[in-house]
């Protein structure tokens, strides 16, 4: 290991933690790289060092595990391993009625958006708060700012990353601590695909609010940097975050659910 700072990422093998992954090492940053495809982290990884001299360590986990965060968080211990940035990319959405989707998949959704992001958080910004020095970047959603029908489970969860990261931010205020939530409209990721809901995929009707992965971690880096507490990438992001203050609640959660309803539930 070099003397340079480290930063862990989960979620890394696509989307918003592969691009985070390439800024991060662009700048620096030795990597911590976390995700269940160990295949794409390991050439993620070669790519990296390769490019930029930084030293790259994979570390293949599924973060659907409740015990996951703690085997991270001790076999980094172990390895004497000082993680100075952290990033909470990994999460996914169901898409659907409530009452239809298997309840399994959404207890997923809850362990990897919810659980995991605050156990990895409480974790690692403990030592943190010890050293008087890091970064946590969390990765919300403009989900957060409103409820989602035929996404309801998503939605709720980005809703309570970005409450528990503004209200930990505020609790270091005033030592070397930093946190963000990242919170991106839609994107061109993989993410709708997943959801299974082709309402935001690119070549549909909402493609033209649609910002590219890296377009997203580019100014969402840049805010994290700055000392951001949220980070709205891409100005019409940032006018409905605004505009949404002075719409009654019940009429943008309508409004989201025609945006959702991509398969006439």
């Amino acid at each position: 290991m070099s003397g340079k700072q480290t930063a862990l990422i989960t979620g890394a093998s696509f989307g918003f933690g592969h691009e985070l992954a390439k800024l991060f090492a662009k700048d620096g940053f030795n990597l911590i790289l976390v995700a269940r495809s160990e295949d794409k982290l390991n050439q993620l990884a070669e790519e990296l060092t390769q490019q930029y001299q930084i030293d790259v360590l994979v570390m293949a986990k599924d973060l659907f595990s409740p015990t996951a965060p703690e085997e991270i968080y001790q076999d980094l211990k172990q390895a004497d391993r000082i993680v100075d940035v952290l990033v909470n990319n990994a999460g996914f959405g169901t898409y659907g009625r409530f009452s239809e989707i298997d309840a399994e998949n959404d207890m997923n959704l809850v362990q990897l958006n919810v659980a995991t992001v605050t156990l990895m958080t409480k974790l690692f910004l403990k030592d943190m708060v010890a050293r008087d020095s890091g970064r946590i970047l969390n990765v919300a959603s403009m989900a957060a700012y409103m409820a989602g029908p035929y996404m309801a489970t998503y939605f709720a969860s980005k809703a309570y990353v970005k409450s528990f990261t503004e209200a930990v931010a505020e609790e270091v205020q005033g030592s070397g601590v930093k946190l963000m939530a990242l919170c991106p409209g839609v994107a061109a990721t993989n993410f709708q695909a997943t959801a299974q809901n082709e309402a935001a995929i690119i070549g549909g009707k909402f493609d033209s609010l649609m910002m590219t992965a890296e377009e997203v971690v580019t100014a969402g880096y840049k805010d994290f940097m700055n000392d951001k507490v949220v980070s709205i990438p891409g100005m019409s992001n940032k006018a409905t975050a605004f505009m949404i203050r002075f719409l009654p609640r019940r009429l943008m959660t309508k409004a989201v659910k025609m945006f959702n309803n991509s398969k006439g539930l």
